[in-house]
């Protein structure tokens, strides 16, 4: 398995490169030069196994020659022994033809956990062979930062700098970030957005001078294996409501496109996806381009669903790299004008066909609260206000269907992102119930808190991690 960028520009490489890599070197993301295709046999022999067997089998053909069986084997069965759910991704009914995928069962409580917990085992793998360290930076609009500091904490080869938005994260969030005890780790809060924070991550990346001074990573979803990852419940999922012998729909609350993105993956190897449904806060830019194949920035608007407050979704890029029949020359150029413009327009070719397969649906605050009320009537759980918006995106996009006479039989999985404990506010405010957080994190809000604050300086940043890092010291 080889990978290009999708700016066309950089060196194809090889798993381990690419997972080490992060961003390529021209600013595009990297992708499989080709989607490894599935039979329906194949997909059929994996219905009924274990979580783990079916991780190892959707994620071999990725990694290619990268790793021996048995370490990839051995990384998967530590990244899912941590998951206080045997199944890493069950589901719940929640009514005739719609489930519910809990992903949050992992140690931070949400869905990055199912993809870090296996790139910090990855990287420990690699790493050690080569005899290198790392840099790793990145940043997080609430859950990727705790999700990937748990992952890499008290590792020997790699010293991480998470960035997030001050003030722009739930108090549960950011605690899980501040309260890790772990020399190699490094919050920083900055006094921005959380697309200033992925601007200054991807312009880090832009500097050869210092990316390569730091052996510089990335954790975000900018990194394919955090999207390798993914597909695995994808097709864990589909599998349990009857693929590949039926169609599935999958829901999915999304701001920076890489958990959906996965399912377009998934579908491109052959699962039979029928629907992708995507699911926005009032930071609607991914809502208004799939009803409309326009992409217009505007500013970021804080929400009761901070990890969804984004304007730029880095990830849209793959799909796009698509759209634009893999000519990396000029979806470059499309992305540059998109920066200096604000604005962007799908290709018309090849825009049909993406249009029939996502459906989108976006809430406000206020309906939001609406949806997790309703569900907490008409079934009992309390979710998070992301995972809520995802159930009432697929029940729109199910009420659309049936007014426009599509059939309603087709199974629909919405994803649950987060524990509804970490947004304990909006949760109370919607339900009138504040939900407890489990055992492990009973004490959370009690634990000493450790960051450092930052402006929204790219230059200082960058000193910053020179200061901390122990490759800056040494290069």
């Amino acid at each position: 398995m080889r990978y290009i960028s999708t700016r066309g520009q950089a060196p194809k490489l090889n798993f381990e490169a690419a997972l080490l890599t992060g961003l390529a070197r021209d600013g595009g993301l990297y992708v499989p030069e080709a989607w490894p295709q599935w039979s329906a046999s194949q997909f059929k022999k994996l219905a009924g196994r274990p979580y783990a067997d079916v991780a190892a089998a959707v994620t071999r053909p990725f990694v290619g020659s990268s790793l021996k069986s048995a370490q990839l084997d051995k990384a998967i069965a530590a990244a899912y022994g941590t998951f206080r759910h045997q199944a890493v991704a069950p589901l719940v009914q929640v009514d005739e033809s719609l489930w519910l995928m809990e992903l949050f069962h992992g140690p931070t409580l949400a869905f990055k956990d199912v993809a870090l917990q296996l790139l910090g085992q990855l990287y420990d793998i690699v790493l050690k062979e080569r005899g290198e360290r790392i840099t790793v930076v990145g940043a997080t609009s609430g859950d990727t930062g705790s999700a990937a500091l748990e992952a890499c904490k008290n590792r020997q080869s790699i010293d991480i700098f998470i960035l997030h938005p001050k003030g722009r994260v739930s108090e549960v969030q950011r605690r899980q970030m501040t309260t890790i005890e772990a020399d190699n780790i490094h919050n920083i809060a900055i006094d921005g957005s959380f697309d200033d924070c992925q601007d200054m991550v991807k312009a880090m990346f832009n500097d050869p001078k210092f990316r390569d001074r730091v052996n510089m990573s990335a954790v975000n979803s900018i990194n394919w294996a955090r999207v390798m990852a993914q597909i695995v419940y994808y097709v864990t999922g589909a599998l349990a409501l009857g693929a590949p012998d039926r169609a599935v729909n999958f829901a999915v609350p999304s701001g920076n496109f890489g958990n959906v993105f996965a399912g377009y993956a998934a579908r491109a190897m052959g699962l039979p996806i029928d629907r992708l449904i995507v699911g926005s806060n009032r930071n609607d830019i991914l809502t208004r381009f799939f009803n409309s194949g326009q992409m217009k920035m505007s500013k970021v608007a804080p929400s009761l669903s901070p990890s969804m407050d984004i304007q730029v979704s880095s990830n849209l890029e793959r799909l796009l790299f698509d759209l634009f029949d893999r000519k990396g020359k000029k979806l470059g150029e499309a992305m540059t004008a998109f920066r200096e413009t604000g604005s962007f327009a799908a290709p018309k070719k090849g825009w049909a066909s993406t249009a029939k397969l996502f459906k989108a649906h976006r809430l406000d605050d206020r309906e939001t609260l609406a949806a997790m009320r309703d569900i907490y009537k008409r079934t009992g759980m309390l979710v998070d206000p992301h995972s809520a918006i995802g159930i009432a995106a697929a029940l729109e996009a199910r009420k659309a269907g049936k007014a426009n006479g599509r059939s309603v039989a087709t199974p629909t999985v919405a994803l649950a992102t987060a524990h509804p404990a970490k947004f304990p506010d909006a949760v109370e405010k919607a339900t009138g119930i504040r939900p407890a957080l489990p055992a492990h994190l009973a004490d959370l809000l009690a634990r000493k808190e450790r960051l450092s604050e930052l402006p929204n300086d790219l230059g200082k940043v960058q000193d910053y991690v020179l200061a901390h890092t122990r490759l800056g010291h040494n290069r």
